[in-house]
């Protein structure tokens, strides 16, 4: 399992909750805006209310919800700080794993190109099929790729972390018109420029490319104070 908040012991039925949760979210199958009993999650699972808590208390501090005393918990809703923040990281790690990627040792390139290439097309076929979650799913492994590629813990944690941000910033700015074809090419082209070593271009496309949620959707978000928690 992907590190999380969960700690180096968690109880079976805990991570179990934290997995239910997680699965549902990031499937849609919960609404933004919408309170959720802890009480009933445990009737769902056939557990105790104890594991739960534990659970929703992870996902809370791994950035999937927000909880509210006497009220349950509720998604976290993207704000343009989160926004901002989420951004940033991303262009620090992935810059630093693309400047990786251009001194890596040629039979390491070539695993990495092999994957990201079966990457690029599954994403097609999800365009092709109009397939959203399909896209989203694909894009997220495109840049888990990328991270992984530099063999770095703390950046894999973190990256997971982000998830559910990078998530919905995905989700947002695909539906943004022409954002979806344009998210293909500049992958496809990021991947080109990689293979040819050119990879200050590739730095260069990364970062304009990661950036391009914060132009597009900065506006569309509250700010923190805005927040009804």
């Amino acid at each position: 399992m992907a590190s999380t908040s969960l700690g180096n012991a968690p109880s079976m039925l805990q991570v179990r909750a934290y997995e239910y949760v997680k699965k549902k979210i990031l499937n849609d199958e919960m609404q933004v805006g919408v309170y959720y009993s802890e009480t009933k999650l445990a009737q769902e699972l056939g557990i105790s209310r104890t594991p739960i808590r534990q659970a929703l208390h992870c996902l809370s501090q791994d950035g999937y919800i927000t909880i509210a005393p006497s009220r349950g918990f509720t998604l976290r809703q993207l704000t343009r700080l989160d926004l901002r923040e989420t951004i940033e990281t991303r262009c620090a790690i992935e810059g630093f794993c693309t400047y990786r990627l251009g001194v890596q040792p040629e039979e390491q390139r070539r695993r990495f190109f092999w994957d990201i290439n079966q990457s690029l097309k599954d994403m097609r076929i999800a365009v092709e099929k109009n397939d959203m979650k399909q896209f989203v799913n694909c894009d997220h492994l495109f840049h888990l790729m990328i991270v992984k590629s530099a063999h770095n813990h703390e950046f894999n944690q973190i990256f997971q972390r982000l998830m559910y941000l990078v998530h919905l910033t995905t989700k947002s700015s695909i539906e943004v018109p022409g954002r979806l074809e344009g998210t293909v090419q500049e992958h496809e082209l990021y991947v080109s420029l990689l293979k040819e070593k050119k990879t200050t271009e590739a730095y260069n496309l990364m970062m304009k490319h990661l950036m391009m949620p914060l132009e597009l959707l900065g506006k569309e978000f509250p700010e923190e104070d805005d927040m009804p928690w």
